[in-house]
């Protein structure tokens, strides 16, 4: 059994964002102009190509369409990293332009995530329990129509 977790973030940052955050994120991210100065032993969000262990694709990019920036992250990560990990998310939080839901963490052979919410210049974690599942087998994505 592995200690495997999946860590997903989707969230838009300003795009007068400071170049040495710039710089952090895209270190993070294992490209090109990145710098590190932070204490973070490696690029906690480097890994692309097929997932050992949550399945898919191991993904991090971030894109600027002008006004803000896009970051969007799916990464496996194991609890050594949480300390960095809560330290990062923390970290964007502050600095984040969405409000809500901006990711989750589950673990890989959970069907629940918990899920991650931006407020106020913070994250806080969503635990969801489930009392009941309820399964719909002939609508994946529900018909807004019906």
């Amino acid at each position: 059994m592995a200690d495997i977790y999946e860590l997903q973030l989707t969230l838009d940052l300003p795009g007068a964002l400071p170049p040495q955050d710039l710089a952090l994120l895209r270190w993070h991210l294992g490209e090109e102009g990145g710098r590190q100065d932070d204490g973070y032993a490696y690029p906690l969000w480097g890994g692309r190509g097929p997932a050992m262990r949550i399945g898919g694709a191991l993904v991090g990019e971030l894109c600027s369409d002008g006004p803000q920036w896009a970051l969007t992250v799916r990464q496996e990560a194991h609890p050594d990293e949480f300390d960095d990990l809560r330290r990062m998310v923390m970290w964007l939080g502050a600095r984040t332009t969405t409000v809500g839901t901006v990711g989750y963490l589950r673990f890989y052979e959970s069907h629940v995530p918990d899920v991650l919410v931006a407020e106020a210049g913070t994250v806080r974690s969503t635990v969801l329990r489930v009392e009941k599942v309820l399964e719909s087998a002939t609508e994946v994505i529900p018909d807004p129509y019906a």
